[in-house]
């Protein structure tokens, strides 16, 4: 085991993809110069042949994209801000997510999207705090948001070996945390939730950079309220099973997530719950969610409509009161 920078295996996995695929190659907007930090020495190993920095035109370089993947490419494109997909939606959707199915298999279509400073960095106002996988979620889209270095490194491990496309969100609040990561190579599949905490009382299901806020309520109300966390890891393919076992044992469940309440991922985890746990549950499902509007550039008002630990540990006590 070493300790490990989630920075740090966002970087590991770059070269190792690059250097497990030879036709895989990662492009971007500044990726050569590493402006993110991610795509540190890529270059220097790999020629700038293979990391290559891209026009500011979305759509141009997703199309150029899922063009290279239908060649026998395999594709890793690199964000530079979080909000991206809105003006590639159209090759991300219509193309990317949805040929492999319009040619009956004909094609593949391997492209892996990473999405670093996802959700709310602090002051970066409303155009650049934005969490955007309940859209494409809407569309089918496979989705990973790794909270910690280990999920990281395994999951993002599956997503470049997987043929359709898969977005990688790394919540930009997560992106300096440390942990203890195996030396030895393991794989994460998609669609495997984990247990990060325990517990007897009530199920929180947190997801990305909320998965720490819920454990820190946890660690704060204990013993008075055992609470169980159950982080997701991926949103598509969603790991029901773990979600409904832990909701079955508890009886109670909160379903924390940084994006909007309408139409949030939150929402659907919910009523996944709801329907499928009904006859378990003591109380009503609870969203801890951000608030429906954009997010302001001042720290006082954005952290206000962010769920923290306040609102969190609210929820907690409205389904054990």
């Amino acid at each position: 085991m070493t300790d490990k920078s989630y920075i740090r295996t966002i970087i590991e996995s770059y070269h190792e993809a690059l250097g497990d695929y030879d036709e895989a190659f990662l492009m971007g907007e500044d990726v050569e110069h590493a402006l993110m930090g991610t795509t540190r020495g890529l270059v220097d190993e790999f020629g700038d042949e293979r990391v290559r920095d891209t026009p500011i035109s979305e759509q141009g370089f997703h199309g150029l994209a899922v063009g290279a993947a239908m060649d026998g490419k395999r594709p890793i494109i690199e964000y530079q801000i979080n909000t991206m997909s809105y003006v590639a939606m159209d090759q991300l959707v219509n193309n990317a997510q949805k040929l492999r199915h319009m040619t009956d298999g004909q094609v593949s279509i391997p492209i892996t999207i990473t999405v670093p400073q996802a959700g709310t960095p602090g002051g970066s106002a409303a155009q650049h705090s934005d969490n955007a996988y309940p859209s494409v979620l809407n569309y089918g889209m496979k989705v990973a948001v790794p909270s910690t270095p280990y999920d990281q490194l395994g999951l993002f491990r599956s997503a470049v070996a997987e043929d359709d496309p898969v977005m990688v969100f790394w919540p930009a609040p997560l992106i300096g945390n440390r942990a203890e990561v195996p030396d030895e190579r393991y794989k994460i599949p998609l669609g495997e939730a984990d247990v990060k905490r325990e517990g007897e009382d009530v199920t929180v299901v947190a997801i990305g950079e909320m998965v720490p806020e819920a454990l820190s309520v946890a660690d704060e109300l204990s013993p008075e309220v055992s609470i169980e966390v159950v982080d997701p890891r991926t949103l598509l393919p969603l790991d029901e099973e773990t979600i409904l076992e832990s909701v079955e044992k508890t009886g109670r469940a909160v379903v924390v997530d940084a994006t909007n309440r309408t139409c949030g991922t939150a929402g659907e985890i919910a009523s996944r719950i709801s329907e499928q746990a009904f006859w378990h549950l003591d109380a009503p499902v609870r969203r801890v969610t951000r608030a429906d509007v954009p997010v302001s550039y001042s720290p006082p008002e954005e952290s206000y409509v962010i769920p923290n630990d306040e609102t969190i540990t609210q929820a907690v006590r409205d389904v054990t009161a």
